[in-house]
């Protein structure tokens, strides 16, 4: 064993002993395993995708509801314009109410839903590889769909319940005190609309107090992301604008919205670890530990598509061999 090879085997050992550093371990190698990048990608590639059809439907659908009185529909748009930094003024300026006959508003709200629905299959699709769900027991077309629109309800309730609390707190405190309370305010309104919908993007069989600790994680940092977001983008297109222009301020949205979609698959991560107790994992193998089994095995019995089809995963001790004579059979 060489001296960089004996180094990391001591720092594994050390990791896999304390609790902390063990659970934060599984979750990283969790992500990895997922292939965690390539969800957090589809995220965002998707919700920027449906960021315009969202904001439309969200202005149309409030005209509707808040029917005479505009500034409390301008005011929840603009709460939600507000969590997009660099671009939401522009958005601001070109976003309005669809507007027609009867029949084109019907037809341009299905439209809409179904250009925005996309976000929604993703975020199901996410979930599902997370947990590892088999594809036997993943939710069909139309509860997907009922999902989706359970999803986009969960979260139009809860920006219209944000924006009246921000008004309330702004009419009864000020300064730093209405500062400090609006994001306390938010970053326990976001938690509690996490758990709300990672509930609905979520398997049935998984119980919900398995959703709580990840929830509790994403919720304050969604609102750190909303608070200082623009601050982190601007400072990472400092110099990008001035290479590519108006095209920065869309790098600057992707950068934001990747940053989102990382908080969310991570979250999810840490409930699967911490549910499953998946931990402690190895950095260097062999060995397996008993946890780098279990997911290993999920991950494989999740390619199960069909009822007749099912899928046994066995381990060897590669010292061993499977004839445990230190050799592997041939042919």
């Amino acid at each position: 064993m060489n001296p960089v090879e004996r180094l990391i085997r001591a720092v594994d050992r050390a990791q896999q002993r304390r609790t902390s550093l063990a659970v934060g371990v599984g979750v990283v190698k969790k992500y990895g395993d997922d292939r965690g990048g390539l969800l957090a990608a589809l995220i965002t590639y998707y919700g920027f995708v449906a960021l315009i059809p969202l904001l439309l439907l969200l202005s149309t659908v409030l005209g509707f509801v808040l029917h005479g009185h505009p500034g409390a529909q301008q005011a929840v748009v603009d709460s939600a314009l507000a969590d997009f930094p660099i671009i939401g003024d522009q958005l601001r300026q070109n976003v309005h109410t669809i507007q027609g006959s009867g029949l084109a508003l019907v037809v341009g709200i299905a439209g809409l839903l179904y250009g925005a629905l996309g976000i929604a299959q993703v975020l199901q699709h996410t979930m599902s590889e997370v947990w590892n769900v088999p594809g036997l027991k993943r939710p069909g077309y139309w509860s997907r769909l009922a999902r989706g629109l359970a999803l986009f309800a969960v979260l139009g309730t809860g920006l219209i319940v944000a924006t009246a609390a921000a008004s309330l707190i702004t009419t009864t405190l000020a300064g730093t005190s209405a500062r400090v309370g609006a994001l306390a305010l938010s970053a326990l309104l976001n938690t509690a609309l996490c758990l709300a919908c990672f509930r609905i993007l979520t398997a049935q069989q998984i119980a919900t107090r398995s959703l709580l600790p990840g929830s509790s994680i994403a919720g304050p940092l969604f609102t750190l992301l909303q608070a200082f977001g623009a601050v982190l983008v601007t400072h990472q297109l400092r110099h990008a604008t001035e290479v590519y222009g108006f095209f920065a301020t869309v790098i600057g949205l992707l950068s934001w919205l990747y940053l989102v979609a990382q908080v969310t698959v991570f979250a999810a991560e840490t409930n699967v670890v911490l549910a499953r107790r998946l931990w402690p994992r190895s950095l260097v193998q062999p060995p397996l530990t008993e946890s780098d089994q279990e997911v290993l095995e999920s991950i494989t019995r999740q390619e199960e598509r069909r009822p007749e089809q099912h899928i046994d995963v066995a381990f060897e001790d590669p010292a061993q061999g499977v004839n445990g004579e230190g050799d592997n059979p041939t042919g």
